[in-house]
């Protein structure tokens, strides 16, 4: 069936239910933990080697910390995991690594402060379970490492995944447009929630939403930069910013500004004719490789820096190399030509609000091969959780949000009324996928004990520098 084309709702609504015959609801519960596996520490390995090899051994430091940044760095592992097991056959434009960590804040063009996804490199068509089993173990295992009980934790699982099945079915009985312009306002959804809790304030995310209106090109220019006569230059903090005459791992560094100057020429041509005049009003000063994240240490990210009326008026685009997501190989290739283009319109799909300058570009590297890469504002507003400090209301408020961010892109990009017909009005998916998550987040733990070990071997390399 196609689920785009489906002609009344009673017949999408049939459809739904009649998948639970491919797919059973209790049947997402399964997952029998194995140990010593090798065979998936070795996807790592894969991925790693086409990436920077000097950053190679940040990354796996970096994913050494704990099983929760483990975890943010295997979504190649979880998604060929989740490709032996039970699917409905209902496709989305999925996120493709939805743990809880790649969701947050950002102002809006029209100066709100909203929450949604925040993370689109591995989006791609997928089933709309995998990222709903991404978001639960995640919140399961940020739970974990908070130190929050069992049963906050269970607690906190199953209220996500219930705000994802409610939502699901809200978005079902909606005009479609008034759907596609929905939107999660903080300020408002931070009020319910704390009237659902007698008013207990939720700290970790009023502090997150404080923060992030001061997060912006003016904040990043000032941390990242120093005004050098009548320019602005990056400071120079290897490995984890590098500006572009500091970097030895390219013999000619000419050929290397031709490269960014032609990388920055085909992103203007992605942009709107409107995107393109805002940009050609600011002059280019300087360009540095910023590393970032856990799971995407090694893969090609440059900041620069532009400005505008003068250098009180600062710009800083990121460029961002976008490689296979994890879900192709699984669920097929993207229809776009580069990835790139697959990242910025899968956001567009699936986030409430895009970055208006958001574009993608590609270009000959030194190596021959063609890199390709997304281009968006570095920091416009955006402003992240302290995963590391989360309480059990903390933890249920954040699974609650993301979750609700989940059912909007699905809902925006998939047939909602089948998702929302096969998930019923009753719990057993939410108990279904709470039992995974507990199941799961044992497996990840295994896989990062092996991982660790053979670090400590010396069969991967590890080191923060």
């Amino acid at each position: 069936m196609d689920w785009h084309q489906a002609e009344r709702p009673m017949e999408r609504a049939r459809a739904g239910v009649s998948a639970r015959s491919r797919a059973s609801l209790e049947s997402h519960a399964v997952w029998q933990v194995r140990d010593e596996r090798r065979d998936v520490i070795a996807l790592l390995e894969e991925q790693s080697r086409t990436r920077v090899p000097e950053l190679v051994p940040l990354r796996y430091y970096r994913m050494s910390d704990s099983a929760f940044t483990f975890y943010r760095g295997t979504a190649l592992i979880m998604a060929n995991d989740l490709a032996r097991t039970p699917v409905s056959g209902i496709p989305v434009q999925a996120c493709g690594d939805a743990h809880i960590g790649n969701f947050g804040m950002f102002r809006s063009p029209g100066d709100r402060l909203v929450f949604d996804i925040n993370d689109f490199d591995e989006t791609s068509t997928g089933p709309w379970e995998w990222d709903v089993k991404r978001l639960a173990v995640s919140v399961e295992i940020c739970g974990r490492a908070n130190g929050i009980a069992p049963k906050d934790r269970r607690a906190a699982v199953e209220r996500c995944v219930h705000s994802y099945r409610d939502h699901i079915r809200q978005f079902s009985q909606m005009d479609f447009l008034d759907v596609w312009y929905d939107h999660l306002d903080v300020e408002a959804a931070l009020d319910h929630y704390e009237s659902t809790v007698n008013g207990k304030r939720n700290r970790t995310l009023r502090d997150a939403a404080m923060r992030a209106a001061a997060r912006d090109s003016d904040a990043a220019a000032a941390k990242l930069t120093y005004v050098d006569g009548r320019h602005l230059r990056f400071h120079s903090k290897p490995p984890a910013l590098v500006p572009i005459s500091e970097l030895d791992d390219y013999a000619d560094l000419h050929a290397l500004e031709a490269r960014l100057e032609t990388l920055f020429d085909s992103y203007r041509h992605s942009l709107y004719e409107d995107r393109r005049y805002v940009l050609d009003r600011y002059q280019y000063h300087d360009t540095a490789r910023k590393v970032v994240g856990v799971g995407s240490v090694g893969t090609r990210a440059w900041v620069s820096i532009l400005t505008g009326r003068g250098l009180d008026d600062p710009l800083m685009l990121q460029m961002k190399e976008a490689q296979e997501s994890v879900l192709e190989r699984f669920c097929g290739r993207s229809p776009y030509a580069t990835h790139g283009e697959r990242v910025v319109q899968g956001q567009k799909l699936i986030q409430s609000t895009a970055d208006v300058l958001l574009g993608w570009a590609s270009f000959t590297a030194e190596d021959g091969r063609k890199r390709d890469y997304y281009v968006r504002q570095f920091w416009n507003g955006k402003g992240s959780i302290d995963l590391d400090h989360l309480n059990a209301l903390g933890l249920s408020d954040l699974g609650r949000m993301c979750a609700w961010c989940l059912a909007h892109a699905h809902a925006r990009t998939g047939d909602s009324i089948a998702i929302a017909n096969y998930l019923g009005g009753t719990d057993e998916f939410d108990q279904a996928i709470a039992s995974f998550a507990v199941s799961y987040a044992e497996q990840n733990e295994a896989d990062y004990a092996l991982f660790k070990r053979l670090i400590k071997a010396g069969e991967l390399p590890c080191s923060k520098r």
